[in-house]
């Protein structure tokens, strides 16, 4: 069913696009939404493509390249060298990609839910236009989240600015400005109060659900600063979906255990996302996420050109069972890294996150919510919170390092807000390594934790001695890309700081 499902939404890939064409140009003849979208199945068929859109993989590859997630692999061929020395500016494949692609999503969605107001359901097909209707938005909130998070500067500070709010089909000659951080996020809000009320389905791992819904407005609440809120949904669904046991955990990573899953996106044999993506590049095109950090497989032989940072593998205990997810056994690890003569080729640390799933190597779901960051948001939020929970943080961070080493663990005592941000800092980037977090989260916390981009130095000044980075530094915010301005140039003049 799992395939059925993807091969079938790939097929009307093409449908929605070209819906997404007609409306966009207005050409009379050819074929528009409200012509393409007539039933109920019609919609789900047009969700499905929808979903297609939707994609981590840039995520998961800003966050590795340009944090301290990893080093410059032995089998590189120079591919993200610039990231990595952490050059970015308006024609950067980041900026192009989080700009053009999320905009791209939010016009795919608001094609269907405009077209969704033709469709006159039948009662026994009520629940299901609801829950189509449901996910569109839902996924038009995610895309505009994500717009938001990476281009304004403070998520925080409603009077910043953020990204247009376009909440209809636009006209292509559309040149608009940039709205504040408090414009877009009642948009997005309004989208998620939207979804919430036409949900019917609880719990879905492959689908969004209430639960997702959930799951996106604790992330929101903790990015805005919304602490009480943030606990309280982060805290329900960590009761609901509980922690994965060692064996569960191993197994989630390997696609055939949803325990700890809230939401997921699936890759499958034979989908669009079937492929290696743009090696080294932000704008990834989509892919295996693991060839996010190899060529051929997550071994050895495999053509890794991106290796874990030595700053991640000193984090990480074999008695954990992250050690065993994370570091592939055909790694090559120096017995005295520090004074190592030859570290490029005596300590090869593979990145085994992806290994692979269906006999595709490197090829692997990617999972947007999981419980542990329901935990850690909650742990955040109490140190966060009016109450200054460190007491009640330390205890989350326990529970979470009891599961994955699978005794108990000791239980921290901290004398500050700081220190328990640190540690929280430091637990999410064991616990969401490689699933696109880091960047995200020493732009929201680094600053109060006092922590950036700390790369191992004897691995980065082999580089280019990029070695550290200050969470305070502009470059956590994506500028405006140049492919926007030059077409709507009157927004060059609202840049972001730093470009």
């Amino acid at each position: 069913m799992k395939k059925m499902k993807k091969i079938f939404g790939l097929m009307l890939v093409v449908l929605l696009a070209s819906c997404n064409d007609a409306i966009d140009i207005r050409q009379p003849g050819r074929l528009d939404a409200s012509n393409a979208f007539q039933t109920v199945s019609d919609l789900n068929s047009g969700l499905l493509a929808v979903y297609n859109q939707w994609d981590l993989t840039p995520e998961i590859s800003l966050s590795a390249n340009f944090t301290d997630e990893i080093a410059i692999g032995f089998d590189s061929g120079g591919q993200g060298f610039a990231l990595y020395d952490f050059v970015i500016n308006a024609g950067s494949a980041a900026a192009f990609d989080f700009w053009v692609r999320n905009y791209r999503v939010n016009n795919r969605a608001t094609i269907l839910i405009e077209a969704a107001a033709g469709v006159e359901p039948a009662d026994s097909e009520l629940a299901d236009y609801n829950n189509i209707l449901a996910q569109a938005y839902f996924i038009r909130a995610y895309a505009n989240f994500e717009l938001l998070l990476y281009f304004s500067p403070d998520p925080r500070d409603d009077s910043s600015l953020a990204a247009p709010v376009i909440d209809f089909v636009a006209p292509l000659q559309i040149q608009p400005r940039r709205d504040t951080t408090g414009e877009l996020f009642d948009y997005i809000n309004s989208d998620l109060t939207t979804a919430l009320s036409l949900s019917t389905t609880q719990s879905d791992p492959t689908f969004a659900s209430i639960d997702a819904i959930n799951a996106l407005r604790a992330r929101i609440a903790l990015t805005r600063g919304d602490f009480t809120q943030a606990e309280t949904l982060s805290t329900q669904l960590l009761n609901s979906y509980g922690l994965a046991n060692r064996t569960q955990y191993e197994n989630m990573f390997l696609d055939t255990d949803n325990t700890e899953i809230i939401l997921k996106l699936e890759r499958v044999l034979n989908d669009a996302y079937d492929g290696q993506v743009n090696t080294g590049s932000v704008n990834t095109g989509g892919g295996w996420a693991g060839s996010v950090f190899a060529f051929v497989s997550a071994t050895l032989a495999g053509s890794p050109y991106f290796e874990m940072d030595r700053s991640v593998f000193d984090l990480l205990d074999p008695a954990d069972i992250r050690y065993d997810v994370n570091v592939a056994p055909t790694s090559v690890i120096s017995a005295d890294y520090q004074n190592d003569p030859d570290p490029i080729n005596n300590d090869i640390l593979v990145i085994q996150k992806y290994p692979g799933s269906s006999g595709r190597p490197l090829m692997n779901d990617l999972k947007v919510f999981r419980s542990s960051e329901m935990l850690l948001i909650a742990a955040e939020a109490k140190v966060a919170g009016p109450s200054q929970d460190l007491a009640g943080a330390a205890q989350l961070l326990k529970q979470l390092r009891d599961a994955r080493f699978g005794t108990a663990q000791p239980l921290d005592s901290f004398n500050s807000a700081q220190e328990a941000y640190q540690a929280i800092l430091q637990e999410r980037k064991i616990e969401l390594v490689y699933e696109g977090h880091r960047y995200k989260d020493l732009k929201r916390l680094g600053v109060a934790a006092g922590v950036g981009i700390d790369r191992d130095p004897i691995a980065c000044n082999l580089q280019s001695g990029a070695c550290e980075l200050p969470a305070s530094d502009y470059r956590f915010t994506l500028p405006i890309p140049i492919v926007e301005i030059n077409g709507n140039p009157g927004i060059a003049e609202q840049q972001n700081p730093g470009y």
